[in-house]
C-alpha cells in the first residue's frame, strides 16, 4: 500500500441506496448470486495461495531482498504471474510506463468471453517496496486474485460481464501504475467497467476485517459473504484514497475491495471483535520483515475466498457444462443432520487406463448451510479427494464444478461422493453427483 498519498475518508454510504441495485441488480435483503442459482464460487485454496507468496519471497530474495519497481525483482515477478495466466488461457499483455527513471509495468488479463461491454475487473498492487519483499503488502492481494484467476480457467467459467485482472506497478510511487491505465484508456473504454475491485493487503498478522464503503452494491456483496461465515466487519479507511481503486473512482468507476489493516493499532474494542492484540495490524509493514511469515493464515484464506465469491456473484453467469463420457447418479442420498457421512455412487466402466489429470466432478447438494458439509470424492481404491471443507457459511446449496487431478487413480470402478454434515439444526440431501472423462 502506498503511503505518499493523503488519507482521504468518505462517509459510510447509506444502506437505502442498495435498493438501487448498484453492479449486481439487487436489492438490499437479496441473497447472493450463488444462492439464487448462478453458479456457485470455488473455495479457493489457501495452500495455492500460499504456495504464490512463497514463489514471491523467492523471487525477492534472489533479487536483492525486494520487488520494488524499476528493481529486477518486480519484473521477474511480473514474468511469474504472467507465465502462470497464459498456461490458464488468458489474453495477457504488459502495458509500460516510465516513472523515477524506470519502467514499470502493469500486467492486464483478460478471460475470453462475456459482454465485452460489461467488463468486471479485479486488480491488485505487485511492487513491494524498496525496504522488503512486501509479502503482505501486496504479495497477499496479488497471489488471491492470481489464484482466483486460475481457479476461473480451471471450472471454464463463463459468466455473462467480461472478466479482467490487473497486477498493478508502481504503486508505492503514488499510484502510477493504475493511474497511467486509467488515464490512457479512451471514454467508451472506461465506460464498460462497470466495477473495479481492488485488494491490497488481505493477510495482515494482526488482522482486522475491512471492507471499502464506495459502492453500496459491491459494499454489500463482501459484507453479507462476511456475514455468512460469522465474522464482523468494519468500514475501511486507513487505506481510503491510497491504493489503486483510487483513480478507477476518479473516472466513475464503481469501486470496492477488502483490507486488513496497516500501520494503525488495532484497538481494544477491535481486539474483543477479532481477536489478536492491541498494536499494529501489520507490524513489519514497509519493512524488512514483510516476508511469508507475516501473514495470517486464517485472513488470508477467508479473504481469497470473499475474492471468488465477488468475482462470481457479481459477474453473474454460469459454468459450461464439460463435455466428455459422462457418468452420473441423480438419485436422491438424504444428508442426516449432524451425522454419519452418506455416499453417492456412480460406476465407471469402458475408459482404458488411468484417470485424466482435469477429471471435472459435478456436484448437486441442497442444504440451507453450506458452511456445515464436507464433501470428498472417493476413488475406487478409497484414495480421498477433498472438494469442499466447511466453508461458505449461511449460504445454501453446493451446485459446482471441480477439476480434480485423478492421473493415479484407475479409471474404471466404484466412485463415490461422500458427504457429512457437520453442524446443528438442518438437513439437505445429495440430488446428483456426475464424473466426466474427457
Amino acid at each position: 500500500m502506498n503511503i505518499s498519498v493523503p488519507r482521504r475518508v468518505t462517509a459510510v454510504a447509506a444502506l437505502a441506496a442498495l435498493a438501487l441495485g448498484g453492479l449486481t441488480g439487487t436489492s438490499a435483503t437479496a441473497r447472493p448470486a450463488e444462492a439464487a442459482g448462478a453458479a456457485a464460487a470455488p473455495d479457493i485454496s489457501l495452500t495455492a495461495v500460499k504456495q504464490h507468496l512463497t514463489d514471491l519471497q523467492s523471487i525477492a530474495t534472489a533479487n536483492g531482498g525486494n520487488r520494488a519497481h524499476g528493481r529486477t525483482g518486480y519484473k521477474a515477478s511480473i514474468d511469474f504471474v504472467k507465465a502462470k495466466l497464459d498456461a490458464a488461457g488468458y489474453t495477457t499483455s504488459l502495458q509500460t510506463f516510465t516513472t523515477s527513471g524506470a519502467t514499470g509495468y502493469n500486467l492486464i488479463a483478460d478471460w475470453p468471453g462475456g459482454d465485452p461491454n460489461q467488463v468486471l475487473m479485479a486488480g491488485s498492487h505487485l511492487d513491494s517496496v524498496s525496504s522488503g519483499p512486501g509479502i503482505n503488502d501486496n504479495g497477499s492481494g496479488s497471489a488471491a486474485i492470481l489464484e482466483t484467476a486460475l481457479a476461473v480457467s480451471r471450472a471454464g467459467y463463463q459468466p455473462s460481464k467480461h472478466l479482467r485482472f490487473a497486477w498493478w506497478g508502481a504503486e508505492e510511487l503514488g499510484l502510477v501504475g493504475s493511474k497511467y491505465y486509467v488515464n490512457n484508456l479512451p471514454t467508451t473504454e472506461r465506460s464498460k467497467i462497470k466495477g473495479y475491485l481492488n485488494f491490497d493487503m488481505i493477510g495482515s498478522p494482526n488482522p482486522g476485517y475491512f471492507v471499502y464503503d464506495d459502492d453500496p452494491a459491491i459494499e454489500q456483496t463482501f459484507k453479507s459473504y462476511f456475514s455468512g461465515l460469522g465474522v464482523p466487519t468494519e468500514i475501511e479507511t486507513e487505506g481510503d484514497g491510497r491504493s489503486d481503486h483510487a483513480p478507477f473512482k476518479s473516472a466513475g468507476v464503481p469501486v470496492g475491495g477488502l483490507f486488513t489493516g496497516a500501520s494503525r493499532v488495532k484497538t481494544s474494542a477491535q481486539v474483543s471483535k477479532w481477536g489478536g492484540t492491541a498494536t499494529a495490524f501489520d507490524r513489519c509493514y514497509h519493512s524488512s520483515c514483510d516476508t511469508t511469515s507475516n501473514i495470517n493464515d486464517t485472513a488470508l484464506d477467508r479473504n481469497s475466498d470473499a475474492v471468488a465469491h465477488a468475482i462470481w456473484t457479481l459477474s453473474a453467469g454460469s459454468t459450461n457444462p464439460p463435455t466428455g463420457k459422462v457418468f452420473e447418479n441423480t438419485a436422491d442420498v438424504a444428508v442426516p443432520d449432524n451425522g454419519a457421512a452418506v455416499t453417492s455412487t456412480v460406476n465407471v466402466t469402458g475408459v482404458t487406463g488411468n484417470a485424466p489429470g482435469n477429471l471435472s466432478v459435478g456436484v448437486d447438494i441442497v442444504h440451507p448451510y453450506k458452511g456445515d458439509l464436507v464433501v470428498d470424492l472417493v476413488a475406487p481404491d478409497g484414495s480421498v479427494y477433498n472438494l469442499h471443507n466447511q466453508t461458505g457459511g449461511s449460504a445454501d446449496n453446493i451446485v459446482q464444478t471441480y477439476t480434480v487431478n485423478a492421473s493415479s487413480e484407475v479409471a474404471n470402478g466404484a466412485w463415490k461422493l461422500r458427504v457429512q454434515d457437520r453442524g446443528p439444526a438442518d438437513v439437505g440431501y445429495i440430488n446428483a453427483f456426475k464424473l466426466t472423462f474427457p
